[in-house]
């Protein structure tokens, strides 16, 4: 990796002086604070600070408060020193919610799937570092992240906040994460613990797995940042666990995180996840956010104190365990600051992570990297590739400057190469996180009235009734409606080019879209609408849809429709929520369409006319994901982008696909109509000169996958409805523990990309490969030796990847499963001898019966390779 960690040192260094001149007034010696000298211990300055504390200010402090900035945090309490704890969400950068400082603006950072396709622990440390620095430098002191939420699905709306699909993957990435964000006064929360692997149904569904694939696959990195990395705070989910929600689990809480795990910091809820009061309490909770008005604690809590329900001993746990954590992490003694972001130099160091991240994974004929030289022309397509792209929810942070695809691109080819734009579809948006048709393009669209322009005429009412004078009335290119959640303010990641909805139409309202369909050729097209509410849609008067429903469904209606025939068309939707719903759920709605093959609208057509006079065709694509109460059960890209690559494909043959999403996406019905694909992910502000650095050969990718890519969403381990989305409102995690790669390689289902994929502009040579064991039992260490020699003429890093087989054991154990990794640079013609330590853990299981890691005794396959489904070199491990 080419970060410039000397430039950062120096950075870090200047912020860490001014933290030491801005403490706290209240820190240092005071006779009447004994707790406030930082020469006691955490522990013993936590027991005098309780002594002192009364039991309202020890309710006060265990339950968070609300106010229009950070959303939750807890209240300082001057009387006795004790600082607020301002939290930051924190999975993609620092979300700062204060207009106040710095503009609301910090490094836009990879997502961290991002990161984990660098497997490069090295990136972590300067991720964490950087988003820990920055974080107490914006005045916030805890950190709401990272996220070690396994990617259980491929398609999970969520997955770009995790670090992939394998625990010792995210167990790495995540310790050296934590322990760098913790290296500045400011406490990493890791989050959502625990089996919180869906959007869909989020805050009901019953995640249902075995104590073995809780140890085994989705503790084990939230292990990892306890053992080594000290972290400071779990984040309890929405779900429920086994049957009980998360955030009143004992079994999670106490049996598994507090016994089992060894974890002595503290447990807060996720926003209004917590349910009760006195259950949740002796469970393991510790802090509830937001509290009241919203919560259980509070008021009731106390109430319950006093009534003895809850005994001062356990509000004491409670308080001590958040307390002796700000002790130990410095917030007593160094306050937060506002010290300005050094935009250039923090986006130097995104930059770095995102060119580290990249993933080739196709490249025929050696398309790539492209030759300035040899080239004349270049078509930049794609509806969002002259924009910023970026996800929603609380992981979506305001740049402190942009870079995008097309000028990146422009910029690097130089003033011989003529390079030229198409978006080829319409923007993305909120809607297109919805399963369901693509939206009907705008170009075969026209509103009402004069008929000039395009897309339909819209007018929107806050109420759903569509009474009185309309709220808004504007001309939508597309029916692609998603408000409530995803279109609140600093939540909503959609393209730029499209409209802002406002706020008071988020929850309950009604819309009505009228205008012409024109047909761009002969044929059956369905027709649909997707929508959760009442939806009517109207064909030149006659009612072809009415559909009604409290769940997100789609209906459909075959019409012929001729080319270039005008037909009216209407749209009438309502939402079904009743005065007073709550906001999060609003109006959601697309009018959408599957149009017969070789069905090119205007917009795509000029796409492709470009595409056809150039020398290359460069087709950015993505997806749109946040948070909130949908994953999409497809793969397919949104907005007709799929149609887009094929057509331009087959009018250029040197095209190149660039996908930036957060999750695996469907490429079976394109893959090979294009030479190349770059998986580009979400990779921040520097995103365009990443893209175009390697795009050129400036960088050698070296990125990995750290999810597996199926051919299709029929072709995974999780493709039964019991196991997504849920039966009766359960989850059964029936695959145990072959999560991702295991599940593919044990059900023999073979994917489109595989785990750990990732191609280089140079080769590589695996020879003469070593495992010894040395020591016994616990005490045993395992490596595993090999030489690695670049046999290309670039310079280029390769991830060695080492697997191990099944076990000797008559438990069920993958087929594979990763038991270490390096990334290794090399220039060309060097070698070098790698050794990798392999993972205790990964040569062991969980034994429910005896409650402990069992290690068997015999010899173990182990596969050294480039991929999970790359393996180049095999040997053997024996353990006695």
């Amino acid at each position: 990796m080419k970060v410039s960690l000397k430039l950062h040192a120096v950075v870090a260094a200047a912020a860490i002086s001014i933290s030491v001149l801005a403490p706290l007034q209240m820190a240092g010696a005071d006779s009447a604070r004994p707790w406030l000298d930082a020469t006691h211990s955490p522990k013993e300055r936590t027991e005098l600070l309780l002594k002192e504390m009364t039991t309202e200010e020890k309710v006060n402090f265990v339950t968070g408060n609300v106010n229009n900035y950070y959303g939750f945090y807890n209240d300082s309490l001057e009387r006795l020193g004790i600082p607020a704890l301002t939290m930051a969400d924190g999975p993609t950068g620092v979300r700062i919610a204060n207009p106040d400082i710095q503009n609301k603006k910090s490094t836009a950072f990879p997502a961290p799937i991002a990161l984990a396709a660098t497997w490069d622990t090295e990136a972590a440390a300067l991720y964490g570092d950087l988003v820990g620095e920055e974080a107490f430098n914006t005045t916030h002191n805890v950190l709401l992240g990272p996220g070690l939420d396994i990617a259980r699905l491929p398609w999970g709306s969520r997955n770009f906040e995790s670090l992939g699909e394998d625990p010792l993957l995210q167990s790495k990435l995540g310790v050296a994460y934590v322990n760098a964000v913790q290296s500045h006064p400011v406490m990493a929360t890791a989050k959502h613990y625990l089996l919180n692997n869906q959007e869909t149904d989020r805050f009901t569904v019953d995640s249902v797995a075995s104590e073995r694939a809780i140890m085994e696959i989705y503790s084990r990195p939230f292990a990892a940042a306890i053992k080594d990395a000290g972290l400071s705070s779990v984040m309890c989910s929405f779900n429920k666990i086994n049957g009980t929600p998360a955030c009143e689990s004992e079994y999670a809480l106490t049996d598994v995180l507090r016994d089992k795990l060894n974890f002595d910091g503290f447990v807060m809820s996720d926003y209004g996840a917590n349910l009760s009061t006195t259950k949740s309490a002796f469970a393991g909770l510790d802090l509830e956010t937001p509290g009241e008005p919203y919560g259980k604690w509070g008021n009731q809590l106390l109430t319950a104190v006093q009534n003895g329900e809850v005994s001062e001993a356990q509000l004491d746990l409670m308080a001590g365990r958040i307390l002796n954590q700000m002790f130990d992490k410095g917030l007593f003694d160094s306050k937060p600051v506002n010290v300005q972001i050094p935009a250039e130099e923090h986006g130097k160091a995104a930059l770095d992570i995102a060119e580290d991240s990249l993933v080739l994974l196709q490249n025929k004929g050696k398309a790539l990297p492209l030759n300035e030289d040899k080239l004349k022309s270049i078509a930049v397509i794609g509806p969002d590739a002259d924009n910023y792209t970026t996800v929603g929810g609380s992981s979506l942070v305001n740049p402190t400057y942009t870079v995008t695809p097309l000028d990146a691109i422009r910029d690097r080819a130089g003033s011989g190469v003529k390079v030229s734009y198409a978006p080829g579809t319409d923007p993305v948006g909120t809607g297109d996180i919805v399963n369901g048709p693509s939206a009907i393009p705008s170009s075969v669209l026209t509103p009402a009235g004069d008929g000039e322009g395009r897309g339909l005429s819209g007018e929107y009412w806050p109420n759903n009734k569509m009474e009185g004078e309309p709220s808004l009335t504007r001309t939508d290119g597309q029916v692609n409606l998603n408000l409530g959640f995803y279109n609140f303010e600093g939540l909503n990641g959609q393209s730029s080019k499209l409209p802002q909805t406002p706020g008071n139409l988020n929850s309950m309202m009604s819309a009505r879209w009228n205008g012409y369909l024109t047909a761009p050729m002969t044929g059956e097209y369905n027709l649909s609408l997707t929508s959760v509410g009442t939806g009517k849609l109207y064909l030149d008067g006659k009612l072809l849809i009415d559909s009604d429903g409290t769940k997100l469904k789609t209906e459909k209606a075959a019409v012929t429709l001729t080319k270039g025939e005008r037909h009216e068309i209407k749209i009438e939707y309502k939402t079904y929520y009743k005065e007073g719903a709550s906001t999060d759920f609003g109006g959601t709605v697309r009018l959408g369409w599957e149009p017969p093959a070789g069905a090119v609208d205007s917009k795509m057509q000029e796409a492709v006319n470009l595409a056809q006079k150039s020398d290359v065709a460069v087709v950015v694509v993505r997806t749109y994901e946040s948070e909130g109460y949908y994953d999409r059960s497809d793969l397919d890209l949104p907005n007709n982008q799929d149609r887009l690559i094929s057509e331009v494909a087959a009018a250029n043959p040197n095209t190149i696909v660039v996908s930036m999403s957060g999750r695996a996406v469907e490429m079976d019905g394109w893959k090979n109509k294009v030479k190349s694909i770059v998986q580009a992910w979400f990779t921040g502000q520097e995103q365009g000169d990443a893209i175009a650095r390697v795009l050129f050969g400036d960088v050698n990718p070296s990125g990995k996958l750290p999810v597996t890519f199926p051919v299709n969403e029929d072709s995974t381990p999780v493709s039964s409805a019991a196991q997504f989305p849920g039966v009766n409102g359960k989850g059964e995690y029936s695959e145990g523990v072959m999560v991702g790669y295991r599940g593919y390689e044990d059900s023999g289902i073979k994917p489109a990309f595989a785990f750990g994929h990732g191609l280089s502009y140079t080769t590589f040579d695996y020879r003469n490969v070593h495992a010894n064991v040395s020591g016994k039992g616990a005490n045993s260490k395992m490596t595993v030796s090999l030489n690695l020699r670049n046999t290309g003429k670039v310079t280029g890093a390769e991830v060695v990847q080492v697997y191990v087989g099944q076990l000797p054991t008559q438990v069920e154990t993958a087929p594979k499963q990763l038991a270490g990794f390096s990334k290794v640079e090399l220039k060309p013609g060097k070698q070098q001898r790698v050794q990798i330590e392999l993972d205790a853990k990964a040569l062991s299981y969980w034994d429910e019966k005896t409650d402990k890691w069992v290690m068997p005794s015999g010899n173990i396959p182990v596969y050294v390779g480039s991929a999970s489904d790359d393996i180049r070199l095999k040997t053997s491990l024996t353990i006695k």
